[in-house]
């Protein structure tokens, strides 16, 4: 039987991932808090007023060492602790302005100094900057990421992929298939809208963020695509926790 092993958010795009138990899922809406800020570079006219693609953002891409940062949501409190292997723990309120200098101090060792540097951080509540341009949440699969990884004779870990959802007892990317059907994880109603197109981000280790694994190279190389995992989108509300159940309408 299919079900969830692992759920996922990312409040501040391309820095970091933070483990879920359960969640709750609104109707045309993203996953609450996940990518709900996100830090604008310095070549970027993106102000937060609307949705834009990820090209106006410092992410995992162009900076990997950014793979490598993990973070904890204070809700309450609006604030992120960021965490990362070559840095001190830092606590910080993304909306506060005058703590934009001590988060700029962070994140700059981490960064390539021939890319367009961290500049700001904006914010779109609940529609969030998903890299798509309608609020999304991303499905992937375990027998997906086992076939990948014995292709390259790497064991990668999930959290290259920064999906919001882990599933597992499924054939291996059975989830493309989904394009256009419905179903349903705990009890909430999703639709499948398209697959997630993969970028260099996956390269890096999550654990230290340094590039090792070719994956876009053994996706073209085994199935002439280039995807992992699936965007769907929320159709009915409702919640989804630890080892609920896929039901495919």
């Amino acid at each position: 039987m299919t079900r969830v092993t692992d759920i996922f958010r990312h409040p501040l795009k391309s820095h970091g991932r933070e483990a879920l138990q359960q969640v709750s899922l609104s109707k045309g809406n993203a996953m609450p808090w996940d990518r709900c800020w996100a830090v604008a570079h310095e070549a970027s006219s993106a102000d937060g007023s609307t949705w834009v693609p990820c090209v106006n953002f410092s992410r995992g891409s162009k900076a990997p060492k950014l793979m490598a940062v993990n973070v904890k949501l204070n809700e309450t409190a609006q604030t992120l602790t960021l965490s990362h292997p070559e840095r001190k723990d830092f606590t910080f309120q993304p909306d506060d302005i005058q703590q934009l200098s001590g988060f700029l101090a962070w994140i700059k060792p981490l960064m390539p100094t021939d890319r367009a540097q961290s500049a700001r951080i904006i914010r779109l509540q609940d529609r969030g900057f998903t890299d798509t341009d309608f609020a999304s949440i991303s499905i992937n699969s375990h027998a997906s990421l086992r076939a990948l990884s014995e292709k390259i004779g790497l064991q990668l870990s999930p959290l290259r992929w920064r999906g919001n959802i882990w599933l597992d007892d499924l054939e291996p990317w059975a989830e493309h298939s989904w394009v256009g059907q419905q179903f349903r994880i705990g009890s909430v109603l999703f639709e499948g809208v398209e697959p997630v197109v993969r970028c260099l981000a996956t390269t890096a280790n999550p654990q230290t963020g340094e590039q090792d694994a070719d994956t876009l190279g053994a996706l073209n190389d085994g199935w002439n695509h280039q995807n992992f995992g699936l965007y769907a989108r929320i159709i009915e509300s409702g919640k989804i926790s630890i080892e609920d159940t896929l039901e495919l309408l």
